[in-house]
């Protein structure tokens, strides 16, 4: 079967395994009927929600500064928001980070510092037994960015390619070119209160909306998606360190059935957030992102950033 039909029929399938009752699977612990009461698990239960906005502004400007410098103006809005419910046997999270920046600096355009829009969807149920341990859970995860990007030391693209032959700088990406969905159903164990593990069947998408780009992402020019069918590996880790320091990692590694013989694609984020009042806070960010179809290499990207946060709920 071909493997963008196999990711087809699981992304079918997790949206179907939402709505059947589990009490028609054979097997499985019975579940209430959700055409008799569709929140019957989560109706007494609260939703816990978070939503953090922040601005960033950094600046730099030098005159007759002997030891050199360049003038710089860098600006930087991001929004993280976060919801879940728990029931006494589901368990439903959403989360999304959108984050837009820019740096201007003397002699040279205005260029992108960061870009970046991820949601994720988190569906589990807590059953007895085995099932009590290892929790049944969909999960879907999408990134994408806001903004077109630009490669300013050399051109990505091969000879043969509608743009090889562009001067610099060279448009590379924009707003789902490339986007990533990722679609999975598996287990997850919870061996510590911080730690949350996930192993499953997966779906991937990769999504280019424009036809110039997809040769630096692997997708057939005469395709919008490159499909692929496999498994994935999640580790969440969200621990308070103290009373002002949070630390956030998140690891997704995802196996292609049809790539078995190449290393798996992975993407790591790290967060550390120092609160250093009810206003300013720090962020330190570490992301490392590895797809051969892609590139090689694995990508890295770092930041430190200090700026005025709100808390919106």
């Amino acid at each position: 079967m071909p493997y963008h039909l196999i990711s087809s029929a699981l992304a079918v399938l997790c949206l179907v395994l939402v709505g059947v009752p589990a009490s028609a699977q054979p097997g499985l612990p019975s579940l209430p009927n959700p055409q008799e009461s569709p929140t019957s698990d989560t109706a007494d239960a609260e939703w816990e929600s978070e939503l953090t906005g922040k601005i960033s502004v950094s600046q730099a400007a030098y005159r007759n500064w002997q030891e050199g410098g360049v003038n710089s103006l860098s600006f930087t809005t991001s929004l993280d928001g976060a919801t879940e419910q728990k029931g006494d046997r589901w368990a439903q999270a959403y989360s999304a980070r959108f984050a837009l920046g820019y740096i201007n600096q003397e002699d040279q355009e205005v260029r992108k510092a960061e870009d970046r829009i991820r949601l994720q969807a988190n569906l589990q149920y807590q059953g007895d037994g085995f099932f009590n341990t290892f929790s049944p859970t969909l999960a879907g995860d999408l990134r994408t960015q806001f903004a077109p990007g630009f490669a300013y030391s050399d051109n990505p693209y091969p000879d043969e390619a509608a743009r090889s032959d562009e001067d610099l700088p060279v448009r590379t990406s924009s707003f789902f070119a490339p986007g990533t969905v990722t679609e999975s159903i598996g287990l997850t164990y919870d061996p510590l209160d911080p730690l949350s593990l996930r192993l499953g069947v997966a779906a991937k998408q990769t999504v280019v909306a424009e036809p110039d780009f997809r040769v630096l992402y692997g997708v057939d020019p005469d395709n919008l998606v490159r499909s692929e069918a496999g498994g994935q590996f999640s580790a969440n880790l969200d621990q308070q360190l103290s009373e002002s320091i949070r630390y956030r990692s998140q690891l997704d590694v995802f196996f292609a059935v049809n790539q078995l013989d190449n290393p798996p694609d992975a993407v790591w984020d790290n967060v550390i957030n120092l609160q250093v009042n009810d206003w300013i806070t720090t962020d330190l960010e570490f992301v490392a992102l590895f797809d051969e179809d892609t590139s090689s290499a694995i990508q890295i990207r770092e930041a430190i950033s200090v700026g005025v946060s709100f808390a919106l709920l």
